[in-house]
């Protein structure tokens, strides 16, 4: 059976578009708006899994230089066309994962951040990611991730308890939908959902921990069922 991450490399590498709750150009604004207050400050930022830069192409409003990282060529590409359509030349595009991505750097960072990605990773990763990135923070740098799956959240997210309209007949049908879906990607080596894993805030805190940093996490505004976990060098 394949490993995760090449699961997900598979699964990606045609995609074009972010999994954002809206992709109009308002609701990006918003999106962007409120991770920039989380990211309060610097003056150099890397994106990790910046997609095809929706966000990147407003945290470049505030940033002197960024650089933007996927394993997608596909994303890379729809990046590109945003990024030259935003007339943003303050952006610099590496192909990589988060395995590949620290030997193409060459410079430090005052914030390291993901959104949407971490998910994709498993505690290992998420523990050798924090090391690695704290190799190219600056000092008083950050490192945040955005939007992560909130495991005590999320399963109730996904049988309907948080909709307008719910009731037990239908959390009933979608628990059975769930688990159907479960059954048949096991079968089929395919990822058993695809917004990736969930992982609880106080075990991503204790890696955080490890490698020198103080974490904080907050709820996500436009997702309810994730969360940021803000990390500063203790």
């Amino acid at each position: 059976m394949s490993k995760p991450k090449n699961v997900w490399k598979i699964f990606f590498k045609d995609k074009k578009h972010g999994g954002h709750r809206c992709s109009s150009e308002e609701f990006l604004s918003l999106e962007a708006r409120e991770k920039l207050f989380h990211l309060d400050g610097g003056k150099t930022l890397l994106d990790f899994g910046c997609g095809s830069a929706e966000l990147l192409t407003y945290y470049a409003l505030e940033y002197e230089q960024l650089v933007g990282v996927d394993f997608s060529p596909s994303m890379l590409e729809e990046a590109s066309r945003r990024i030259e359509k935003k007339k943003c030349q303050n952006i610099n595009l590496i192909l990589a994962d988060h395995e590949t991505l620290w030997k193409n750097l060459d410079s430090s960072f005052d914030r390291i951040t993901a959104a949407g990605v971490i998910q994709y990773l498993t505690f290992q990763e998420i523990d050798t990611f924090i090391f690695e990135a704290s190799k190219y923070l600056n000092k008083d740098g950050k490192i945040v991730f955005f939007d992560i799956l909130d495991s005590r959240l999320y399963p109730l997210w996904k049988i309907g308890v948080f909709s307008r309209d719910t009731n037990v007949f239908k959390i009933l049908c979608k628990i059975g939908f769930e688990f159907r879906t479960m059954i048949s990607a096991s079968f089929k080596n395919r990822p058993k959902d695809i917004l990736g894993f969930s992982h609880n805030p106080y075990t991503i805190e204790k890696i955080a921990n490890k490698h020198g940093f103080k974490m904080t996490y907050v709820q996500s505004m436009y997702y309810e069922y994730k969360y940021h976990a803000i990390m500063r060098k203790t």
